[in-house]
């Protein structure tokens, strides 16, 4: 890696960071020149990173406008929840139906890791820290992994990348949602070979998450 790239890469990665963290709000402007004067770098450096936060539907690229964070209101996200809905309880009834007792025990370790994890770290701002996040990840996926398809499982990891942003930001919205017990009653109805509790269940919390950004 050049010493071009190398700046690029630390750029991309405090971009996605500050914007992950909630150090950029909805629809803030990310303006390359000011970023390259703050750190120090060339405007290639930083347009080259910015387009990589595109990528990930971090931010967004406006005709004659440069950069932008998306808004509240961008249609992305309940298109996305909707894809979530359709596909996740789908998964959830075939994991249920093929899972193992090895896949029952991970997901109890999963659920056992997630609950154990502090959701807050001061240090880390008002969203939910990283350590939680990556729990909460691995957690919904072993939920579904018993289905034993890699192709639907990959569009599930497409998919869970496109919501996380707007997940925390709908976290942050709604601080007095019990997502504890939520997580709890999915848990028991997988387990308990459930499949309609079980993809009833992860249905309103998927629903729950997206209209914690309806505005």
């Amino acid at each position: 890696m050049d010493g071009k790239q190398m700046l690029s890469e630390q750029i991309y990665t405090y971009l996605r960071e500050a914007i992950m963290r909630g150090d950029y709000a909805p629809g803030d402007a990310l303006k390359p020149q000011d970023l390259a004067k703050r750190h120090g770098v060339s405007l290639a450096v930083v347009r080259e990173a910015l387009v990589r936060v595109v990528g990930e539907g971090l931010a967004d690229r406006l005709p004659n406008r440069g950069f932008a964070v998306p808004a509240f209101s961008d249609r992305r996200w309940q298109d996305i929840a909707e894809a979530r809905r359709t596909i996740e309880p789908v998964l959830l009834r075939i994991s249920i139906e093929r899972g193992d007792l090895d896949w029952e025990a991970r997901v109890r370790a999963a659920h056992h890791r997630l609950a154990r994890t502090p959701a807050w770290v001061p240090e880390q701002g008002e969203y939910y820290s990283d350590a939680w996040s990556q729990a909460h990840r691995i957690f919904h996926r072993t939920l579904l992994e018993g289905c034993g398809n890699p192709v639907l499982l990959e569009t599930f990891d497409r998919l869970w990348t496109a919501s996380e942003l707007a997940r925390r930001w709908s976290a942050r919205r709604n601080p007095d949602r019990d997502g504890v017990e939520e997580h709890r009653r999915l848990e028991e109805a997988a387990l308990a070979r459930d499949a309609d509790t079980a993809a009833e269940t992860l249905a309103r919390h998927l629903t729950l998450t997206a209209a914690g950004l309806e505005v």
